[in-house]
This record gives structure tokens, sequence and C-alpha cells, in this order.
């Protein structure tokens, strides 16, 4: 499976219309569900052999819009991990404590270590996009902010992480589907907040700042990927292949044995 369509280009001009939120990529929903499924079992493998290396560190990024399926994703991509070697950040309303300090400080804490495996599920990014959105700070503030991201991500990449960014993309249409399942649900009702339809009348300036986003921070070392996600299903196809590409990409091997252990016995 080809990824590189996906893939922004460092210093390029970004349109969120050049992917459309409905591809398949010409792919048949049942095989493509089995495909991602044995994926996945190989991530597993990969991930395991991460942990017992003890040598490289992986940092995935989910950002999406409101409903984009970023839980969704960690449910149906993650979920087979060891949760041994697997962090799932969550960044949600910064507290008090946390707006005392600069905006990546809550953050850097949560980076990879060794043999690590992170997921951020939200990010660093909320800090060009909602507060861009909100006028929360004035542009002269959120606007060097990419710089700040590119430069601590080159630095985290430097020390031996890999990096990769998963922008979940879906359409206004869709996002008012998976609203109206939130209320007609009882079981999904406490997803549901009136804020959220707030934050719906600000859909055009969110993909304003979508695509700056993509266009200021996208770099060699720390890619961000357009992922189509109206199809669920397409979405983590997508996203496992290129996951388990990277983690195949770092060329991994365990460690060696410790000395006189491979002839011993048990005894009984």
């Amino acid at each position: 499976m080809d990824t590189s369509k996906y893939r922004v280009k460092p210093k390029s001009k970004v349109s969120l219309n050049d992917w459309d939120p409905n591809d398949d990529g010409g792919l048949d929903k049942d095989e493509a569900r089995k495909e991602t499924q044995a994926l996945n079992e190989r991530l597993e493998a990969l991930q395991e052999l991460l942990y017992a290396e003890d040598k490289h560190k992986v940092l995935a990024v989910l950002q999406a819009t409101d409903t984009g399926g970023k839980d969704g994703t960690i449910r149906h991509v993650f979920d087979t991990l060891n949760p041994a070697g697997v962090k799932v950040a969550s960044f949600k309303k910064p507290t008090s404590d946390e707006l005392a300090h600069d905006y990546l400080w809550r953050v850097h804490a949560h980076a990879p270590a060794n043999g690590q495996l992170t997921i951020f599920n939200r990010s660093h990014y909320e800090d060009v996009l909602v507060v861009r959105v909100h006028n929360y700070v004035p542009e002269s503030v959120w606007s060097k902010r990419y710089r700040h991201i590119r430069e601590w991500e080159q630095m985290l990449a430097d020390e031996g992480t890999t990096i990769v960014k998963f922008f979940l993309h879906i359409s206004r249409a869709e996002q008012k589907e998976r609203l109206q399942a939130r209320l007609d649900t009882p079981e999904k009702n406490w997803k549901f907040a009136k804020g959220d339809l707030d934050e719906r009348e600000h859909w055009d300036d969110y993909q304003e700042a979508f695509t700056a986003m993509l266009e200021e921070t996208s770099t060699k070392d720390a890619p961000w990927y357009v992922i189509p996600a109206n199809r669920k299903w397409f979405r983590n196809r997508l996203i496992s292949q290129i996951l388990f590409d990277e983690l195949k990409g770092l060329d991994m091997s365990y460690p060696e044995p410790e000395d006189g252990i491979l002839d011993l016995v048990i005894p009984d």
C-alpha cells in the first residue's frame, strides 16, 4: 500500500481539498479490515521488539476536529499492543499550573523513553489550533509557536525519537452525523456537550488553522499524514500501514542473551 500521497511534503502549500475525506484507497471494506487485523498482529510483534531492544522511541501524534476519530483510532490500531511499552497521553484544557508555565512544559514530560511507543491524543498543536481560533493569545504570540514546535520536535528526533503525525480529516457533513449519533444513542450521550455546537460554528476557522499547522510543521523528521477519516475502516488500515512501515524501518533486533543461559535446564 502506497502511503506517500498522504504525506505532507516539507514547506509545501496545502489545500485540504486535495484529500477527499471519503477516500477509500480503492480497497474493499471487508478485505481491508482483514488486512488491518493482520497488520496489527505484526505491529504487536514489532512493538514487543521495540520494548525488548530498549533503544528506539516512537511518538505518534493524533489531531482532528471534534468527532474526528482519535479515540477510535487508538482502540482499533493500538489496542493489541503490550501496555508495558505503550502510553497514551491525552491533553485537555490546561490546568492553572500548566498555564503558569510555557505551553510545551506539560507536553515534554510525556515524550517517549527508550523502548516506548507514546500516542498523543491531541497534543502541543492545540496551542496553534484552539488557541488561534478563539484568540486566547494574540497572533504575535501563536505565530511564533510553529518555529518552537519544529525545533522541539527536531530535538526529539535528534535524540532518537521517530515521530509520525496523523491529521484525521473528516467532512463537515460527517461531523454532523457523528454528533447526531451521540445524541441519538443513550450510551454515547456522555460524549456530547453543548459546547460542541459552539465549536462547530468555527469549522472554517479550524480548517484554516489545520492547513497552517500542516504547512508550517510537516518536516522530514516529523512528517504529517492527512488521513481520510470519514470511512473508519480505511482510516485504521492506512494508519496501521504507516506505523508498520515506520517500525519496520528501524531495523530492530532482540538483545543478545546473557552468557551461559542457553544451556540451562530449569530444575523440577
